[in-house]
């Protein structure tokens, strides 16, 4: 398994995709800490690029990747080693690599210049995020063997998560605004990732005020030590729970 992930995590390195990637990210936070003296607000501005651009680049490029080395899959199959084994090693070399260009490319710029919890929380949720993302991109990976189909259901899981969920939640809110529906977002809110490491990071920014009465409700539940760690279950679960059913899959799948 090991062996398998840094194979791939040098593939990586020398199709310098990654680097590009990573060298964007730094730009864009080293450019918005430059330009803004106040460092909240830069935060507010790296979240909001966070939560678009990095599960988009995660879902793309670990789906893109899984298809493009299906030679090499099927290579590894045929000698003897487990499919659980193949699986876990590509997770792994896939999973580090991406994650290693959020280290560097927003985790070392925020740490220069807004080391703070906020900033910890941050970095905490954009690497969780990436993690279930790359998850999600094996789940789409292992469904299909057509690298299109491949690709443009892992576009829709992402387009969804982004934009979709978010209509879909107001639509419910303007339907049942009559009855009381505080308590009922924080359970549709752990349907989705991306809102989960969202509201983790703004309730830390203290801006729960401008969200009304349920930001007040987010503020009390997911800003105690509780919410915390159910916000991060959640994000985990996201990450193992996908993960768990492409392996499951992938070891009965004929390739």
């Amino acid at each position: 398994m090991l062996k398998i992930a840094k194979y791939i995590v040098f593939d990586i390195i020398r199709s310098k995709v990654l680097i590009a990637y990573t060298l964007l990210l730094a730009m864009i936070c080293v450019s918005i800490f430059m330009m803004d003296a106040d460092v909240t607000k830069g935060l507010i501005s790296i979240t909001t690029i966070i939560m678009i651009i990095v599960p988009l680049v995660s879902v793309v490029y670990a789906t893109t990747y899984y298809f493009n080395a299906y030679e090499f899959t099927e290579l590894l199959v045929s000698q003897p080693i487990s499919r659980r084994d193949i699986l876990m090693g590509k997770f792994l070399g896939i999973s580090s690599s991406i994650l290693g260009s959020f280290v560097l490319g927003v985790c070392v710029p925020v740490a220069i210049f807004a080391f703070s919890t906020t900033g910890l929380t941050m970095m905490a949720a954009g690497g969780l995020l990436t993690l279930s993302f790359i998850s999600l991109a094996f789940l789409a990976s292992t469904i299909t063997r057509d690298k299109a189909k491949g690709i443009g259901l892992a576009l829709m899981i992402w387009f969804y998560c982004s934009i979709i969920f978010d209509g879909l939640v107001l639509l419910f809110l303007f339907l049942f605004s009559d009855y009381p529906l505080e308590k009922v977002m924080i359970v549709i809110t752990a349907l989705n990732p991306i809102d989960l490491a969202r509201i983790l990071v703004l309730l830390q920014l203290d801006i729960s005020a401008l969200m009304g009465y349920t930001g007040a409700l987010y503020q009390q539940f997911f800003g105690s030590e509780l919410g915390i760690v159910f916000s991060l279950g959640l994000q985990i679960i996201w990450i193992i729970v996908p993960m768990w059913l492409a392996l499951k899959i992938f070891r009965k799948k004929d390739l």
